[in-house]
């Protein structure tokens, strides 16, 4: 029987529902503060990834500098640790208890994100240290050419080498930049290397969420949006059945006019006769 059958209903029924009204689909205060920061938290590690593109971009280019290598490297351990502290707030979402169909769902969405975000971020990692590898590699081609130096002992060999000895000494300036360098990138390298290492254990667990979650993910999904279709279904049948009524009433209205004029005819009729 729908809404239209019954107009007399109407009296004790809202003109509009919403999911919240429906226990099973009440937010928990506490849960819906604390998703909404893993929300946020989230869309700035998306604008970190985009900016940490942009910067490994320059590397092994003629605009890379010291600052775009320092950059990139702060961008790396900001973001790798706010992956961290992101993916232990997924841990602590994934232990809370009592969740609704509505929490269940937000809960599968922010594990997909997060397990999308660190995808992009783990191949940026990857970018760097083959950038970093390819640098240290150059650095180190560059001290071995650096290093050699004639074995002549003759006399007219020691005379030559007194001559080059001057710019030799030169030279030994950037045979310690090139060394400095060298022990700058392997450092960079093990950092990277490290947190590549803890951010894969992160990522197989979150991996392991969502997988859980995916079979669930869909039914709540199909559910919110079956609950979606029946709140808009009842709500068109209560503008349906509130119409029909108002109709009703005007019927009613003018009948009863007709009849008051009909009686006050007949009543004229036999005063005047």
């Amino acid at each position: 029987m729908s809404f239209a059958d019954n107009p007399s209903a109407l009296e004790s029924q809202p003109t509009t529902w919403r999911r919240t009204d429906d226990p099973q689909y009440a937010d928990d205060p506490e849960f819906q503060q604390y998703t909404t920061q893993l929300s946020d938290q989230l869309f700035a590690l998306t604008a970190n990834i985009s900016k940490l593109s942009n910067q490994i971009g320059l590397l092994g280019t003629k605009r890379e500098t010291d600052r775009v290598r320092e950059r990139v490297q702060d961008l790396l351990s900001e973001t790798g640790d706010s992956f961290k502290d992101v993916g232990e707030g997924l841990r602590k979402v994934a232990a809370w208890h009592d969740l609704g169909p509505s929490q269940k769902y937000t809960q599968g969405k922010l594990n997909q994100e997060f397990k999308a975000s660190l995808t992009e971020f783990q191949g940026l990692q990857r970018q760097a240290l083959e950038k970093q590898r390819a640098s240290a590699t150059a650095a180190k081609a560059a001290l071995d050419q650096d290093g050699e130096s004639p074995t002549a002992t003759t006399d007219a060999g020691q005379q030559q080498l007194q001559q080059e000895e001057a710019p030799r000494l030169a030279n030994q300036d950037e045979v310690e930049y090139q060394e400095t360098l060298i022990q700058t990138r392997e450092t960079e390298i093990q950092q990277i290397e490290n947190s590549v290492s803890e951010l894969n254990e992160l990522f197989r667990d979150v991996a392991h969420m969502v997988h859980e979650q995916g079979g669930q993910l869909d039914v709540i999904s199909e559910n919110v949006v079956q609950t979606r279709d029946d709140t808009r279904e009842a709500d068109s049948q209560l503008r349906t059945a509130s119409r029909h009524q108002r109709s009703a009433r005007g019927k009613a209205c003018c009948l009863l006019v007709v009849l008051v004029v009909v009686l006050t005819v007949i009543i004229l009729a036999a005063v005047l006769g």
